[in-house]
C-alpha cells in the first residue's frame, strides 16, 4: 500500500498546481493520471490576467510571459469589440497565448521539484473514506492511502461522482465540433450561403476549426472523426473545402453545471471536477488554476495541523460562489451571440461600447473583480496589487513577498513587528497610504489598515493562520 498526506486525482492544470501548492508546504502529495503520457494535443491557448496574477505570487508568470504572445485584450463571445484591459485592476493587463501544454509542462517540473511525486497510466477506480482518510484503489491493483482525496479528474470526474456529490444545471442544447486540421480556409468566420459559419483558429503549423453540429448527437460521446468534421464544413460552407492531418478531434457543448459542494469530508474537487460551462471566454484553464490556488494553502494546513477551525470550508465558500459566477459569466455570453436584435443584448452591447463599461466587463469575464470578503477599504478581500516596495534597503515587490507561500504582515508603519509564529513580518517601505497589510497565502488581502490602528488585525489572524502568538500591545 502506498501511502501519502494528499491524493490528486488528474494531472491536468488545476491537479499540477495543487501539488506543486501542497509540496511547496511540505505536504507529501501523490498525483494519479490515467493517462501514460501528456496528451500530444493541446486543448488551450489562454491564460487571463488574473491566472498571471496568481501565478506571479509564486514566482512563475514571468517566465510564461517572456515565451508567450500578450494580447491586449480578454477574449469575449457575443461583443462586437474587444475587451480591453488597459486599466483594469491587474498587474498583466494582457491575455498570455501560450499553449497549454507548455503550462502543464511547467507545472509539473515545479511539482517534481518540490517532491511531489506523479504517478502516470495510474487510473482511480474506486475509494473510501473514514474519519481518518481515504483509501483508493487503482485499476493496476494498486492501494493508496491518503489523509485527503483531491478529485481534479475533469468534467466526468470519477472522483466526484462516487463521493455522491451532485452535478446540478443545465444540459446542453447544442454541440460543435473541434478540429485541428490542416486547410486552406482564412483565419476567422467562413459563411456559408445560408449564413451558417465555419470558425478557423490559427495555431502553430495548423488551424483550429469550430463548427456547430445540425443536430445533436445522439451519443455525445461518440468519437469525432475526420469524416464527420469534413460532411459539417461542407454541409455548412456548401463547397467542398479539404481537411487533412488531424491532430485533435473533440466536440464540445452549451452544458452548464456546477458541483453542488466542492467537499465531502475528506474529498474535494477543483478544476473541471466542479464545474463545467461552455468555452466562451476561454476561461476554463484560468478558473482550474484559481481553485488549485485558493485550495492548496488552505488544505495544507488542514495536513499540517495549523489551520484556524473552519479554514478549509472557506475553499467551498469562496470558490462555489466564483464558480456560480463563471456559469453566468459563460452562459450570457453565448445568449447574447444568440440574442439577435434583443433590446437587453443591444443594451450590454451599448454598455461594452463604453470605455468603463468595457472594463467592468473585461474585469468581470476574466474574474479580475474577485473579491472574497467586503469591507470599507477596497483592498479588502481582493489580490493585493504587487506594488513596489523597498525591503532592507532593497527595492522588490509585493509579490516577491508570496513565493514562500507563507502568510505575510507587511508592516509599512514600522508599527506591527511583535507578530510572530506562522506569521511573516515583512518590514518595508512603500509611497502608499497604508500602514500595514495582512496577505492569505493566495495574496488576498485579510486585513489592512491605513495607519498604525491594528483593529482586527487579531481576529483576522486567528480566522486565516490561527492561534499565532499575539502580541501584548494588540
Amino acid at each position: 500500500m502506498l501511502e501519502t498526506d494528499v491524493l490528486v486525482a488528474g494531472a491536468g492544470p488545476a491537479g499540477l498546481l495543487l501539488a506543486a501548492e501542497l509540496a511547496l508546504a511540505g505536504v507529501r502529495t501523490t498525483i494519479v493520471e490515467r493517462h501514460p503520457e501528456r496528451p500530444p494535443y493541446c486543448r488551450g491557448f489562454n491564460l487571463n490576467s488574473r491566472a498571471l496574477d496568481l501565478l506571479a505570487r509564486r514566482g512563475l508568470a514571468d517566465g510564461l510571459v517572456a515565451e508567450g504572445h500578450r494580447v491586449p485584450h480578454a477574449p469575449v463571445t457575443g461583443l462586437p469589440g474587444p475587451l480591453l484591459l488597459d486599466g483594469a485592476a491587474t498587474d498583466h493587463p494582457f491575455s498570455l497565448g501560450i499553449p497549454q501544454t507548455r503550462v502543464e509542462e511547467v507545472l509539473e517540473a515545479r511539482a517534481q521539484e518540490l517532491g511531489a511525486e506523479i504517478l502516470r497510466g495510474h487510473e482511480l477506480l474506486s475509494f473510501t473514506q473514514d474519519d481518518s482518510g481515504v483509501t483508493t484503489s487503482l485499476h493496476n491493483g494498486l492501494t493508496v492511502r491518503a489523509r485527503y482525496l483531491a478529485g481534479c479528474d475533469g468534467g466526468r470526474s470519477t472522483v466526484r461522482k462516487q463521493a455522491g456529490i451532485g452535478f446540478p444545471g443545465v444540459a446542453a442544447r447544442w454541440f460543435a465540433l473541434l478540429a485541428d486540421v490542416e486547410c486552406e480556409l482564412p483565419y476567422g468566420p467562413s459563411a456559408g450561403p445560408d449564413g451558417r459559419t465555419v470558425f478557423v483558429i490559427p495555431r502553430p503549423g495548423y488551424v483550429r476549426i469550430v463548427v456547430r453540429e445540425d443536430e445533436p448527437p445522439a451519443d455525445k460521446d461518440t468519437p469525432v472523426t475526420l469524416e464527420l468534421v469534413q460532411a459539417q464544413v461542407d454541409a455548412v460552407l456548401g463547397r467542398h473545402v479539404p481537411l487533412r492531418a488531424p491532430r485533435w478531434l473533440s466536440r464540445f457543448g452549451d452544458a452548464a453545471r456546477l458541483a453542488s459542494s466542492y467537499r465531502s469530508g475528506r474529498v474535494l474537487l477543483a478544476g473541471d471536477a466542479a464545474h463545467i460551462h461552455p468555452p466562451a471566454g476561454a476561461i476554463g484553464v484560468n478558473v482550474a488554476l484559481d481553485d488549485a490556488f485558493n485550495l492548496g494553502w488552505k488544505l495544507a494546513a488542514t495536513v499540517r495541523g495549523t489551520a484556524p477551525a473552519g479554514l478549509l470550508d472557506t475553499y467551498h465558500a469562496e470558490r462555489h460562489a466564483a464558480g456560480a459566477r463563471i456559469l453566468a459569466n459563460t452562459r450570457a455570453q453565448v445568449a447574447v451571440e444568440e440574442a439577435g436584435d434583443e433590446p437587453w443584448a443591444d443594451l450590454l452591447r451599448r454598455v461594452a461600447a463604453h470605455p468603463a463599461g468595457n472594463r467592468a466587463l473585461a474585469e468581470i469575464i476574466t474574474g479580475l473583480d474577485a473579491r472574497y470578503e467586503t469591507g470599507e477599504h477596497p483592498w479588502l478581500g481582493r489580490l493585493a496589487p504587487d506594488v513596489p516596495l523597498t525591503v532592507s534597503g532593497r527595492p522588490t515587490h509585493l509579490a516577491a513577498l508570496l513565493h514562500a507561500g507563507r502568510p505575510v504582515l507587511v508592516d509599512l508603519a514600522g508599527a506591527f513587528g511583535g507578530w510572530s509564529g506562522e506569521v511573516e513580518v515583512v518590514a518595508a517601505s512603500s509611497g502608499l497610504d497604508i500602514g500595514g497589510v495582512l496577505l492569505r497565502p493566495d495574496g488576498h488581502v485579510a486585513w489592512v489598515t491605513e495607519g498604525t490602528d491594528d483593529t482586527g488585525l487579531a481576529e483576522a489572524v486567528r480566522r486565516w493562520v490561527g492561534d499565532a502568538p499575539v502580541p501584548a500591545s494588540a
